[in-house]
């Protein structure tokens, strides 16, 4: 693919390349973003991971950002690559419905052509292993990739993953033909704002937002504005995870271990998830593969790698156990 790497806006020695993605939609053309931060070569030749390459994805309203995170994964010899998916971050252009998307299926082309410029593409005969790293709508979309391209990872880390809806399975399925009604009549539309603020503001008083990055539409304090299309999207997504699926590798899936209503502003909120009902996640995490760990991180909030520092290096510590032991032994995918 032609491009090249230059400095990210996170600063050197983060780079970022430009995934033309071939196509324009009535919002404009759409492109892909793909970060990287790559090991000290002397010291990843002795590291458990130095024949893995990472890929992450972000999720809804969001884009990358967590540093420390990529730094994680390259102290164990790991190549870190992060992918702002098309209409997010990076990858937003001028004109672009933020976030929009009418199937998930569709971020198929994003994923594949920043696995082609990491070296894992479908032509090449990939020497090093692949491990998914998903956050919330990212870890739904990674999921279902997954599942459709058995043999291609050898590990997937969900971070909050959001794989059922907010109101539960029956919710789901009620409100499920209204959704599809108005997606397939008016995909684009308006519809009223789901969030409040309350977990950006949990994030802020914890500290850990992105303020060197100054791109307030990257990740607006409500969130970008949904469309019916994109619920749409989302709801198939559950209900294929309700239905079951198979990642065809170990999975580890990372979760606060309680959630916290965001009906009004609750300082639980700073050590709890207020996005997500984290026990309808856990119990949909059982379905997902045959060799999935879950654990339940005391005080985390939606995105356990921005919790506060006891549950955030609880985090840590959990997943370096899990990938050390699952990934750095040579286990292999499942098929």
């Amino acid at each position: 693919m032609a491009g090249q790497w230059q400095t990210d806006v996170l600063g050197e020695p983060f780079e970022q390349f430009t995934l033309d993605l071939g196509l324009d939609e009535e919002d404009g053309p759409l492109a892909a973003s793909l970060v990287r931060l790559l090991p000290n070569p002397v010291v990843a030749v002795l590291q458990p991971l130095r024949d893995v390459d990472v890929l992450y994805v972000h999720g809804w309203s969001d884009f990358f950002f967590q540093a420390e995170l990529a730094r994680f994964w390259t102290g164990l010899g790991a190549r870190f690559h992060a992918l702002d998916l098309r209409r997010y971050g990076r990858s937003l252009r001028a004109g672009n419905s933020p976030g929009y998307i009418d199937a998930l299926d569709d971020y198929d082309v994003d994923i594949e052509a920043a696995l082609t410029v990491m070296g894992q593409g479908t032509d090449a005969a990939p020497r090093r292993r692949l491990v998914l790293v998903g956050h919330s709508t990212g870890g739904l979309t990674l999921t279902l990739w997954a599942a459709r391209h058995p043999g291609r990872a050898s590990a997937v880390v969900l971070n909050s993953p959001w794989l059922e809806f907010q109101f539960g399975a029956v919710g789901r399925q009620a409100i499920a033909p209204l959704v599809n009604a108005r997606a397939r009549f008016d995909p684009r539309g308006n519809q009223p704002a789901v969030d409040l603020g309350f977990y950006t503001r949990a994030l802020t008083e914890l500290g850990v937002l992105p303020l060197a990055v100054d791109h307030p539409d990257w990740r607006p304090e409500r969130g970008f504005p949904t469309r019916p299309a994109w619920l749409a999207a989302i709801l198939d997504g559950h209900r294929r995870i309700a239905a079951g699926v198979d990642v065809g590798c170990p999975a580890l899936v990372l979760l606060s271990s309680r959630s916290t209503p965001p009906l009004a502003w609750n300082e639980a909120m700073t050590t709890s998830d207020s996005v997500l009902v984290v026990d309808d996640i856990a119990k949909s995490a059982t379905r997902i593969g045959r060799l999935v760990t879950i654990a339940r991180i005391p005080d985390a909030v939606h995105d356990v790698f921005l919790s506060g520092p006891a549950a955030r290096a609880e985090a840590y510590r959990v997943l370096r156990r899990w990938v050390v032991d699952a990934v750095g032994r040579g286990i292999r995918p499942l098929v």
